[in-house]
């Protein structure tokens, strides 16, 4: 061992005592541990308290972070804290014994662990050292935290302790908000641009939809209320004018899971977007498809057809999307990360996940020319209707409408789509650890929009800021937006634990979790700024004409189109035949070759109608498509490599353009306030309000600010790999060596019975 690693620092000893949320228990803790800080030096490791809560384990310490000289904070987190629910895997390391094991919720550990990884399901890794610390306090902690982070029951999320105390003491507020928001009644949760977000739990919420997109021979439907129907349906939800109530109460025992069709979105031509679970009764399934179909055909204007995708045929199932997550994973956390830069993208390519994002955003595209340009109604078809039907779904109604692509927008549609179409958040995010349903469903989707983000940023409203910290809220175990497989899960399972713990519910239907769209919660308004992409054109813009300011609307030809020249390879975004086959080192991936089952007519008409599309200015408000071709599909770095030192460009990556535009946005508001105080002849004092005001986190300090970007800034900000990925060798050697394999995410049937 060098000489730089040897410890000559005395723990400190002082009292050291974590933040609590409201429910939150410590149920162990140590002192004197070491968390490790570099990859090859032991200098800037800190001295703390390890504790375990039944919400997080939290490190706490009064060394200052080295090497960091930027920290994004989460209200309801700490520095250096991690939630229970986002913990992938823990395992123990002896190093005198030379032993190591991977620890479930009830496994007992023989001998006294010298160090505790953490494996993160953000793709963190944090390590902590014992060698100052108690053996049997190090041990005793290390089992708290795999019991703990791997609960056998719902209720035992700390979601419900947090619910339970807030209604037993509701004087008790989280950052000094009521955090009783999402998960009950009520019509919407003010977001991070103040306005409201609905959450589709009332009748209102969907009939405002309804009038919003102009489906007038769509009615909203209340047969499902108190989940009479079906237990994975929300209470109301939008149907067929033509269909009444008893017929839909006849038709659902044949369809799996009594989900029976629901809408999602009209088009202004009279489209519909409708999606529907496979009918299991085989002998009623040609007369009750026949009579829906015809269903949705009245309901268009022009009477048009039907177009029925089924998902399960043409798209990847959750199983292939899980290999993919894995292979992926191990990708990015692979150690050591130099040795694998020579063969990263053939590696890259193997993990299958680019190919699959490609898939979706695809076969959305398609399904886009048969609502856009075939003017017919498409039904999305899947066996349960709950998964890949999620995620199509919000890709065709992002790439159609803009307010999706809006941050109220957004969140209104991952409501709509997700959260009460009954996405089984419990079970694919595995946040009780039953991994034989795990799937990242979720992840693909923002993925995906990610993509689309990427190649029109002017279109949407967030950034990829937004979409990234959005990732990380469904894996803290507080919010009930991503807790429950469905909304009458949250009841049943609410309403039970109220009645354990003596609640009076009222007329409430179950407890009221917080929801994740209440951003006050984890952020403060400063910090929210980063969820606003400087990029983004609004629906209008501010225009200044002999001093006063007006708007003006965006026509086509207002657009500067960058998409000129597309190479007549890529065939406008959509892989052609000669790009089935892959190019050694390339990205482009065979696909599925029975995406479409149309004639060969229909086939040219849809390329035609994307080359058509591809060849104009791209209007940022209407619809938008992707490019699809092998080197236009990129990696998400910013989720992905965020906590990987080596990746980090300093001053560098997307970040560096998104500072200087947020300079630039926010000098021409400076402008613009400065020429309505001028015209309105008002003292300058008397807004000084306004003018501190701002939307951009980066602000300029003047007019013709020439000051240069931060030193903080990085390709992974605003987050911090410092501390995180911790490869440091043990005793000498190497890691991965050392566990068994160049995979440092390691595998529990290989390390759970090595004691």
């Amino acid at each position: 061992m060098q000489t730089e690693d040897h410890i000559t620092s005395e723990p400190r000893i002082k009292k050291l005592e974590p933040v609590l949320l409201p429910g939150e228990i410590v149920v162990n803790e140590v002192n004197f541990v070491r968390k490790c800080i570099a990859t090859d030096t032991s200098q800037y490791d800190l001295w703390g308290k390890l504790v375990c809560t039944n919400f997080k384990i939290s490190f706490i310490t009064d060394d200052p972070m080295p090497l960091q000289k930027f920290h994004y904070k989460n209200l309801l987190l700490g520095e250096h804290d991690v939630p229970l629910t986002c913990i992938e895997q823990i395992v123990t390391v002896n190093d005198t014994k030379r032993k190591q094991k991977v620890l479930g919720p009830n496994q007992k550990l023989k001998f006294n662990p010298t160090e505790l990884i953490i494996y993160c399901k953000d793709f963190r890794i944090v390590r902590f050292r014992f060698d100052e610390a108690g053996p049997e306090s190090a041990k005793k902690v290390c089992l708290a935290i795999a019991h703990y982070s791997q609960p056998t029951d719902l209720q035992l999320l700390f979601a419900f302790e947090y619910v339970g105390e807030i209604y037993h003491n509701p004087a008790k507020k989280v950052n000094g908000v009521d955090p009783g928001g999402g998960g009950g009644s009520g019509g919407g949760i003010s977001s991070a641009s103040g306005q409201q977000t609905p959450l589709f739990e009332t009748y209102s919420d969907w009939d405002r939809e309804i009038k919003r997109t102009g489906a007038s021979e769509w009615r909203v439907c209340s047969v499902n209320e108190g989940y009479m129907i079906s237990t994975c349906l929300p209470e109301y939800f939008v149907v067929p004018s033509s269909l009444a109530d008893q017929d839909l109460k006849l038709y659902s025992h044949s369809f799996i899971g009594r989900r029976m069709p629901l809408w999602s979105w009209n088009h202004p031509n009279g489209s519909a977007l409708v999606r529907m679970a496979n009918i299991k009764d085989v002998l009623q399934q040609r007369r009750i498809d026949q009579r829906i179909c015809n269903a949705i055909t009245r309901s268009h204007p022009l009477r048009s057809d039907v177009y029925k995708s089924d998902l399960d045929k043409c798209l990847p199932n959750i199983q292939e999307i899980q290999a993919a997550h894995i292979k992926l994973k191990q990708l990015c956390v692979n150690e050591p990360f130099e040795e694998t830069e020579e063969k990263w993208l053939s590696s890259l390519e193997n993990t299958r996940w680019l190919e699959y994002i490609r898939s979706f955003l695809k076969h959305s595209a398609e399904l886009v020319y048969m609502m856009e340009c075939k003017h017919v109604s498409v039904v999305l078809q899947e066996e349960e209707g709950r998964d890949l039907s999620c995620l199509a779904a919000s890709l065709v109604q992002v790439m159609l409408d803009p307010y999706f692509r809006t941050i109220v927008g957004f969140q209104s549609l991952i409501q709509k789509e997700w959260v009460m179409a009954g996405y089984q958040f419990l079970d694919r995010c595995n946040h009780l650890k039953r991994s034989d349903k795990e799937s990242p469903l979720f992840l693909m989707f923002l993925d995906c929009v990610w993509q689309l983000l990427e190649q029109y940023p002017a279109a949407f409203e967030f950034s990829e800021m937004y979409l990234t910290i959005l990732y990380d809220s469904a894996r803290i175990s507080l919010f009930g937006t991503f807790l429950f497989n469905c909304p009458h899960q949250r009841v049943k399972e609410s309403t039970e634990f109220a009645i354990s713990k003596n609640i009076q519910l009222g007329d409430e239907k179950g407890l009221r979790f917080p929801c994740v769209w209440d951003w006050s919660l984890q952020f403060t308004s400063r910090d929210r700024l980063l969820f606003h992409n400087p990029l983004y054109i609004g629906k209008s813009a501010p225009c200044v004409q002999n001093g006063a300011v007006k708007t003006f609307k965006r026509s086509k030809k207002n657009y500067s189109s960058t998409l000129r020249g597309v190479p007549p390879a890529i065939k406008n975004g959509i892989i052609s035949e000669q790009e089935f086959l892959p190019r050694r080192n390339s990205l482009i991936l065979k696909l599925k070759p029975d995406f479409l089952q149309q004639t060969e007519s229909q086939s040219n008409s849809m390329e035609q109608y994307f080359r058509d599309w591809f060849a104009k200015p791209v209007d940022l408000h209407g619809v938008i498509l992707p490019h699809i071709s092998g080197t236009q599909i990129k990696l998400w770095k910013l989720c992905y490599f965020r906590w990987v030192p080596e990746a980090q460009i300093n001053h560098g990556g997307f970040i560096a353009a998104f500072h200087k535009v947020s300079l630039l946005a926010d000098e021409v508001d400076m402008l613009n306030r400065n020429l309505r105080q001028c015209k309105s002849n008002s003292p300058l004092q008397g807004n000084c309000s306004e003018l501190d005001q701002g939307r951009m986190y980066f602000r300029a300090n003047g007019l013709d600010d020439t000051s240069g970007a931060p030193d903080f800034l990085s390709s992974s900000f605003p987050f911090s790999p410092v501390g995180n990925l911790c490869r440091r060798s043990i005793l000498g050697t190497p890691l991965s060596k050392f566990l068994s394999g160049a995979k440092i995410w390691l595998s529990t049937e290989t390390l759970a019975n090595e004691d």
